[in-house]
């Protein structure tokens, strides 16, 4: 019996989430804290530090896809690794390794290119005004040359917490998170570099951050390693990988198109402001993601694991410890957000305008935070099972069904104040997802416990 079906499959359910869960959880708040240290510098900068934060969270969509399609190959390859592994395949699993690598090695030079050509294109259509699109060029002109550092941190590093190496996949983010935080200031206020100096820092510290994922990828104490063999491109492992990873694109690119329907509304109907509040929304909104997307990507190595070796209790048991535990941080986090809005928007700005502005907008916007953590809770889980059809339904229904079309219907019924009738989209939209992927998880997670027991009888007759 390998060493890892000793540890994914036998150490006490409980146990083992804690075990995973706790380092990829604080490797996504250290996340948290890479991506929002930037427009935290910037927002701060004397005199145009609001016209700044806005100009580059207008870029925000654009970073948004940059990671999406890391998740497309990354977040669809790890899971059916783990099952791979469940099942004793290890050629496939590291076949999978290694198509996924060429995958993100591929978009990633063709998303460097578009960046670099089509930036000021995009960010005109995504919400940029004459006031703020000189701030947003001169962040996604630097950003886009740490377009392959990214794909690979992010997609290469999936495959490492897949293993149960939560640990090494924590410090995978650590490194660029710590040396962002520290850099950012250097180069923004003691270069006087500005927007310039945000970017730069960003992606040298994505390179450190890259090094570390293939070298360990390539070392002595990964169960998975990377090798040359493996990087021929099978149709047959890299097609289910991306149809499984489907769902975690569609749920992250489409935070990017729901961005791009926000702030154009926004722009219109309350200006400069209501686009500047939106960036400190989706700021303080991953604050509930990431940590979130955390907890699901410690329990997912458990959930694939054994649900390749067939065991039905196993499975049912991390899942049920996950969903707890998810509701538990999202409750907590949406009463803070209620009690203490000043305190959040306070983080990004010194604009009393702004400032005001965004604590009434917060409470509105994340009014249906506490129910969000049965939302990830289940589409990590359908993902762990590789239900792609299940998790893609579930990440559309949210985001185009219900969401988009909201954000421009809701302001047909608020004459009084349209812009705020933009932001309740989110809450309203939340809430009918949630009910909807109670109702389809229910259906979907039962058959999928009965076919594994189902199959484990056979076997044993």
């Amino acid at each position: 019996m390998s060493e890892e079906r000793d540890f994914l499959g036998k150490e006490p359910v409980g146990k083992l989430l804690l075990k995973l869960a706790l380092p990829t959880v604080t490797a996504q708040i250290i996340n948290m804290l890479y991506n929002i240290v930037d427009r935290i510098y910037i927002g701060h900068i004397p005199d145009t530090g609001d016209k700044a934060l806005t100009g580059v969270g207008v870029c925000m969509p654009l970073i948004m896809i940059v990671t999406a399609f890391a998740a497309f190959a990354g977040y669809g390859g790890a899971p059916r690794a783990s099952i791979f592994m469940g099942r004793g395949d290890h050629k496939s699993a590291e076949k999978t390794l290694g198509n996924c690598f060429v995958v993100q090695f591929l978009i990633s030079i063709l998303l460097t290119a578009a960046l670099l050509i089509w930036n000021r294109d995009f960010l005109m259509a995504f919400g940029a005004s004459k006031n703020t699109i000189e701030y947003g060029v001169e962040y996604m002109n630097i950003y886009a040359i740490g377009t392959l550092f990214v794909q690979m941190t992010l997609g290469m590093n999936a495959f490492i917490t897949a293993q149960g190496f939560a640990k090494t996949g924590m410090l995978s983010v650590l490194i660029g998170a710590v040396a962002n935080i520290i850099l950012d200031p250097i180069f923004i206020f003691g270069f006087h570099m500005g927007v310039a100096g945000a970017a730069w820092a960003t992606v040298l510290s994505q390179a450190m951050s890259c090094v570390w994922v293939l070298l360990f990828l390539c070392g002595k104490k990964t169960h998975l390693k990377l090798r040359v063999k493996n990087l021929g491109l099978d149709a047959s492992i890299v097609l289910p990988s991306l149809a499984l990873g489907l769902s975690t694109f569609i749920m992250q690119a489409s935070e990017s198109v729901i961005s791009i329907c926000f702030n154009s509304s926004l722009l219109r109907y309350g200006g400069d402001i209501a686009v500047g509040a939106m960036t400190i929304l989706t700021s303080v909104m991953q604050f509930a993601m990431l940590p979130l997307q955390g907890l699901g990507q410690g329990a997912q190595p458990i959930i694939s694991y054994n649900f390749g070796a067939r065991n039905p209790h196993r499975v049912k048991a991390a899942f049920r410890l996950l969903l707890r535990a998810s509701l538990v941080y999202s409750t907590l986090l949406w009463a803070c957000v209620m009690l203490f809005p000043q305190a959040f928007a306070a983080m990004f700005t010194n604009s009393p305008e702004l400032l005001a502005f965004t604590k009434t907008a917060l409470r509105i916007y994340m009014a249906c935070l506490l129910l969000f953590g049965i939302q990830i809770a289940c589409q990590m889980t359908f993902t762990s099972l590789g239900n792609a059809k299940a998790s893609i339904l579930v990440a559309i229904m949210r985001k185009f069904i219900l969401l988009i079309p909201l954000i421009y219907i809701m302001p047909l019924f608020f004459s009084a104040d349209k812009a705020t009738a933009v932001y309740m989209a989110e809450p309203v939209a939340d809430f009918l997802a949630v009910s909807f992927t109670c109702v389809l998880f229910t259906f979907q997670f039962r058959k999928a416990l009965k076919q594994i027991s189902a199959t484990t009888e056979e076997t044993a007759s």
